[in-house]
Parts: structure tokens; C-alpha cells; sequence
């Protein structure tokens, strides 16, 4: 496929039209802005002006993507449910690319609960949201004199609009397409710019993340609905009989606990 500013929007367009009806975001970036900031053990294997994309869900998706997905088209067993329905809407998703751009293209898509046989992750999600502007990835790093003696704290993404209430859902690669010089790279939005209420944040995120307040460092301009809430507070094993008691699933259609390991996985996607 040609390299040009229309083959990079031929793909961002019918991506977006897709996906963003359904609660989600899309945002391109340069695999160069992802394996610039990474040791070359976690590089993506793509030349550095190669296209990807990063997809999120906002809160909406639970409501427009994901409760018609179980309504219309039900769950196989022993996965998790938004994991299927994100992979169904990506799927058909990167199918109209298809359609509407060159039928041959090829597409690496990377989902965040994938892992290689290393059993590192097929893609780290919060840097990937960062280099393309998305939303900024707040690290420990990121606060001078540190008040924690040498603690390790994990690192949170906060998205512009809604704070901590998204999710970072997969990366797509799209193999045969070249970015020149119409992507720059975008700063992504610093809305916690003030060391106290990084240290809030980052505290919250790894001493209460059950409360959930870290989600609400800015004010959100949308949160999760109380049945979203309740689904993502409910322990992965016992989210299948929730969905049935809302009359979403059959009987039959219960299956039984997830794995450990694939509790582990499933856990922390909302």
C-alpha cells in the first residue's frame, strides 16, 4: 500500500465511524513514539513510521456496545464478556477498513489482556495512551521529591474527559501502512499538573483503587452508569451470574468459575 496522508486517513475514518458510535476512542500514532520510550525488549517488530493505532472504551461503551453485544449475539464460554465484545467491534471494525481501503491489509491487533509466550504483555497499554496524546500516563517518576522511601507505585493514565472512568482496550498495527509527516505527535493533556495532587493520585490509585476515587481526579464529564459500576465491582467469577440476573444470559448459559489465571486477566479491564 502506498505511503500518503490519505492512505493513514483511508484508515483513521471508517475506523472511527465504526468505533466511535459504539464508546470508543481512537487515536494513531507512529510505532517510533511507542518503542522510543521503551527498552528494545518491549519494541513492537515494525519500522518506526509504520501506523497504529490505540482504542479506548468510555464509559458510554457499556451501554451502547457491550449490553446489545450479550442481547444479540450471547458469550462463548470461559472468556470475559467485555473482552469479547471489544474483540467483536475491533473485528468489524477493522473488517470496513478493509472494505473501504485495500482488502489485503494487515493488521497486528494487540488486545490488553494478551500476553506473549514470555509472558510479558503483547503491548503496555497506559504508554501506548501517552505517546499518542490520549491521555497522559502519571508515573512515579513524574513527582519530585517522593514521599514513599523507595515504595514502588504502579503508574495510572487520566484521560481529559473522563478522569480515570475509560479503559485502554487494544493497539492495532497496521502493517502496510507508512506515516510521513502529516501525524505529529501530540503532548498528551496534563490535567494533574501540581505535585500534591499527583501524590493524591498515585496514592489512591495504589492504596484505595477499590474506591475508585482516583477515577475522579478531574472532574469527569461522564462516569461509569450504576449497573457498569456494579458489573466491574462484581469479583470476575461471579459476573456471568450477574449478567443473568439481569436477564442478559440464559440459564444455560452460565458457566463455571474462571480459572485463577484467567481471573487475573480478567481482572482491572474496567
Amino acid at each position: 500500500m502506498a505511503a500518503s496522508p490519505a492512505s493513514v486517513e483511508s484508515v483513521i475514518r471508517p475506523l472511527g465511524s465504526c468505533l466511535t458510535k459504539l464508546g470508543f476512542e481512537v487515536y494513531p500514532l507512529k510505532v517510533g513514539w511507542y518503542n522510543s520510550v521503551l527498552p528494545p525488549s518491549l519494541h513492537l517488530p515494525y519500522p518506526d513510521d509504520t501506523l497504529a493505532v490505540v482504542v479506548l472504551s468510555t464509559p458510554a461503551m457499556f451501554e451502547q456496545a457491550f449490553l446489545p453485544f450479550l442481547e444479540q449475539r450471547g458469550i462463548q464460554k470461559l472468556c470475559d464478556p467485555v473482552d469479547q465484545c471489544v474483540r467483536d467491534c475491533v473485528s468489524t471494525a477493522v473488517s470496513q477498513v478493509r472494505v473501504e481501503c485495500f482488502s489485503e491489509l494487515k493488521v497486528d491487533v494487540r488486545y490488553d489482556y494478551e500476553l506473549l509466550p514470555s509472558r510479558k504483555p503483547k503491548f503496555l497499554a497506559q504508554t501506548a495512551a501517552h505517546v499518542s496524546g490520549a491521555a497522559f500516563y502519571y508515573q512515579q517518576s513524574d513527582v519530585t521529591d517522593q514521599p514513599w522511601a523507595g515504595k514502588k507505585m504502579f503508574g495510572v493514565c487520566i484521560h481529559p474527559s473522563f478522569g480515570g472512568w475509560f479503559a485502554i482496550r487494544a493497539l492495532l498495527v497496521f502493517e502496510d501502512v507508512t506515516v510521513g509527516s502529516e501525524l505529529v505527535q501530540p503532548a498528551p493533556p496534563d490535567c494533574v499538573p501540581s505535585r500534591e495532587d499527583r501524590i493524591k493520585l498515585l496514592e489512591a490509585f495504589n492504596f484505595r483503587w477499590q474506591d475508585w476515587s482516583y477515577r475522579d481526579t478531574v472532574p469527569p464529564a461522564q462516569t461509569y452508569s450504576e449497573r457498569q459500576k456494579e458489573y466491574f465491582s462484581t469479583a470476575p467469577a461471579l459476573r456471568l451470574a450477574l449478567l443473568r440476573t439481569w436477564g442478559l444470559l440464559p440459564e444455560e448459559e452460565v458457566q463455571p468459575d474462571l480459572s485463577p489465571d484467567e481471573q487475573s486477566q480478567a481482572n482491572g479491564h474496567g
